[in-house]
């Protein structure tokens, strides 16, 4: 068996009896590790392409449509981001996506942009619940939240119309800085002080 205690590893195999030599181990992994997550996720979002799910366009191309149209109309780029990423969750949270989303961008992203991606499912819902048998206006149970105007807008505006072949749309390279931009640095997060460690 490979020793790995003294190859860079913590030498605990019960976290009980872990020390503080093993952490500084382990931190250094994680640092190291948390800089490649813009690409993680900008990989994870190229596997929506080529999965159309019976509509018109692939699901890439509506996450990049939507983004294209928050751009021209002169958002700002974390919602851009936001605009890119809202649909990532698609392949792994086939019944929360947008939960998905939103859990990916928290630590990045205002609390307003976080809670717009986590309900624009239901707020989208407004243009197709009802044909499923379902509450349309499910949305409106979040009638005074000062967010639904926002989330409102964005639906209404970027990503319902999104779906067009035809559109003349920002191809994933356009984005890519934009998204290694945002997720540099966490905001907020259980283990952000070892990013800021990592940035002093």
């Amino acid at each position: 068996m490979k020793d790995v205690s003294t190859a860079g590893y913590a030498g605990f195999v019960d976290m009980k009896k872990s020390t503080q030599k093993d952490w500084e181990k382990i931190g250094d992994c994680f640092r190291s590790f948390a800089k490649g997550l813009p690409e993680r996720v900008l990989d994870h979002l190229k596997m929506l392409g080529g999965d159309f799910g019976g509509f018109r366009v692939d699901r890439l191309t509506h996450c990049l449509q939507t983004a294209t149209l928050a751009y021209r109309d002169g958002k700002d780029e974390e919602y851009v981001v936001c605009a890119l990423l809202h649909d990532i969750g698609d392949t792994l949270g086939t019944y929360n996506h947008a939960d998905i989303a939103a859990v990916t961008l928290e630590p990045f992203v205002s609390e307003e942009n976080h809670w717009m991606v986590k309900h624009h499912a239901i707020f989208q819902g407004y243009y197709f619940f009802h044909h499923l048998g379902m509450d349309r206006n499910m949305r409106e149970q979040f009638k005074d939240h000062p967010c639904y105007e926002r989330t409102l807008e964005f639906v209404s505006k970027y990503d319902s119309p999104a779906f067009d072949p035809e559109a003349d749309t920002l191809p994933l390279s356009f984005f890519e800085p934009m998204v290694r931009r945002v997720m540099a640095k966490p905001r907020k997060s259980l283990y952000k002080k070892m990013s800021d460690e990592d940035q002093a």
